[in-house]
């Protein structure tokens, strides 16, 4: 190899540094030959027990390491924080951020020459490329797949989304806790992420459509035998990408992110995906803003038959021909001259591999599932900066709506009062819940798509308009307006809505308006009262005191950008 690798400045050297790096290197059983001169390949793995998605990664990164021997490099694998989104409180959200510090100092900090991403579970996925597209060396991502379809009672059940509907039904009298104890096992039946398109999947999505997985990676089961084959051939492919620097920044450009909204419209992604993506393009300096996702992504036709919006599961999009259907089918939306991790771009990577083999599934462009799939972002008096709704998990009928609004001061007294009979709401009301924003939260959890009062669902009613600062997860349904901003509890608008007041909700003209004069909403503002913190130590508190809105997506103020990958001074 001509080029100097950058492990030299730590393998190569003839001097007392050299051998304190090598000498260590071999206590752990290697052979002198490792350190000739070969690419060193980090595999960063965000396996943890208390991370179920990504219980089973040991393993894969296994498979990683028989590719990087066989390609002839070295391979080396090192932990950084796991984020569980089912089991970390208060939200895995409010760790993205530290989890992507971890892997941008662990990757800039150690011997590696390009690094391989092992993600599943939600954040996992975006703060580990946020971490390593700060540092700039090749790249490549091994998603760690779905599970297997849940089965209950003759019925395919799909994880989160299940949940609701579980919950619900729990609530009207419809399933005893035998059986939602039953069907929680049935849900969860197998290794692996939510198989639903919920998060995890639209972010394995995310990563196929901008280029930084080999073709096909997003929808096999983590079951499946070929996740294994997938592993192995991307620690294969990530040495030869060390050989012809194809550096993580070289496929993170513009184009590559418009093809990534334009994807994640067509397969019904998460409402997630806007704030993570945002988030990524902030790291590697690509200019996206909030409208852009309404303007490339909107008008995008749903081809992806699959819960939440339809009634698949990931398994099926596998078995349908997966993410190169939906490419070929997008094929003249997509940018042609965008590098993928491969070297070759979406339409030669797909090439041979196009066919449906299930139109139930995966429909074409003509016949689409619904003729718009993508978010749309909604402005007025109560979201300046914007906010977001997914209209192909929403109720057609509410998305022209006006409501009364009864009003959540917080998550606390929405869980306190929305089962009291008392409440004065009926389903024509809009629910509103505050403080529940990055800084508010902190951390913006996942309860924007808030569960409906008990005597409304036991009405039949199933649907409202919702509105908060939060954010909803990518298995949820409902007429959700989610990241609203400005935030709460920075002084946005949202803070100041009282119950009673009428809100206008008007998709089509992205309009979302809260009928209270100019004049009413200075005099409150000038009463209103910002809340205290919620702690003034460690991580969170800093976390609070430099997190941009989610407009901006919700990155620290100080990461954005990148600081390369060069260390200057050694450690002894």
């Amino acid at each position: 190899m001509s080029m100097k690798l950058r492990s030299h400045d730590w393998f190569g050297r003839k001097d007392k540094d050299g051998i304190l790096y090598r000498s260590w290197m071999k206590n752990e059983g290697m052979p002198t030959d490792m350190f000739d001169g070969r690419p060193v390949i980090g595999i960063c793995n965000t396996f943890s027990e208390l991370t179920p998605c990504n219980a089973h990664f040991r393993e894969h990164a296994e498979s990683v390491k028989r590719g990087v021997l066989e390609a002839g490099g070295f391979p080396v694998e090192f932990p950084i924080m796991s984020l569980g989104e089912t089991l970390l409180k208060p939200t895995a959200m409010l760790f993205r951020n530290l989890a992507s510090m971890d892997a941008e100092e662990s990757i800039r900090g150690n011997p590696m020459d390009g690094v391989v991403l092992l993600t599943g579970c939600d954040k996992t996925t975006p703060s580990t490329v946020m971490g390593a597209a700060s540092v700039g060396l090749p790249t490549i991502v091994v998603p760690g797949g779905p599970m297997l379809n849940g089965r209950y009672k003759g019925q395919t059940i799909g994880s989160g989304t299940h949940v609701w509907k579980f919950d619900e039904d729990m609530k009207t009298g419809k399933m005893t806790q035998e059986d939602c104890e039953h069907a929680e096992s049935c849900m969860s039946r197998s290794i692996g992420h939510c198989m639903t398109m919920g998060t995890a999947s639209t972010m394995a999505c995310m990563v196929e459509s901008l280029g930084l997985t080999l073709s096909g990676a997003a929808a096999i089961p983590a079951a499946d035998s070929r996740k294994k084959v997938m592993a192995q051939l991307s620690g294969r492919r990530i040495v030869e990408m060390v050989k012809e620097n194809l550096t993580i920044d070289k496929i993170l450009t513009r184009e590559a992110f418009e093809n990534a909204i334009k994807v994640n419209a067509a397969v019904g992604g998460s409402s997630n995906f806007i704030i993570h993506l945002m988030a990524i393009a902030g790291r590697i300096g690509v200019e996206l803003t909030l409208e852009d996702f309404d303007t490339l992504g909107s008008k995008i036709p749903l081809l992806l038959n699959l819960m939440p919006s339809g009634k698949y599961l990931m398994e099926d999009f596998y078995y349908a021909g997966g993410l190169p259907v939906i490419l070929n089918e997008l094929k003249e939306l997509l940018h042609r001259n965008v590098v993928t991790v491969t070297g070759k771009n979406h339409h030669e990577n797909i090439a041979g591999s196009t066919d449906c083999y299930d139109h139930d599934v995966i429909s074409t462009y003509k016949k689409p599932l619904l003729p718009e799939g993508g978010c749309v972002v909604v402005k007025g008096n109560l979201a300046l900066n914007g906010a977001v709704i997914k209209p192909s998990a929403a109720t057609p009928a509410l998305m022209k709506h006006i409501g009364r609004a009864v009003v959540f001061e917080s998550i606390e007294e929405y869980h306190r009062l929305i089962d009291d009979p008392n409440l004065d709401i009926d389903e024509n009301c809009v629910m509103v819940l505050k403080y529940v924003g990055p800084v508010g939260y902190p951390g913006m959890a996942e309860v924007g798509n808030m569960a409906l009062p008990k005597k409304i669902l036991q009405k039949g009613i199933k649907d409202m308009v919702r509105i908060s600062d939060g954010r909803m997860s990518g298995t949820a349904y409902g007429t959700a307006v989610l990241h609203v901003s400005p935030e709460s509890a920075i002084g946005g608008n949202l803070a100041l809505v009282q119950n009673g007041d009428l809100i206008e909700l008007d998709v089509s003209q992205r309009k979302l308006h809260l009928h209270v004069s100019d004049e009413e909403l200075a005099k409150r503002k000038s009463q209103w009262v910002a809340p205290k913190a919620a702690t003034q130590r460690g991580y969170v508190s800093l976390y609070i005191k430099s997190v941009m809105g989610a407009d901006k997506g919700a990155d620290l103020d100080f990461l954005r950008g990148s600081s390369g990958s060069a260390v200057t001074r050694d450690s002894h």
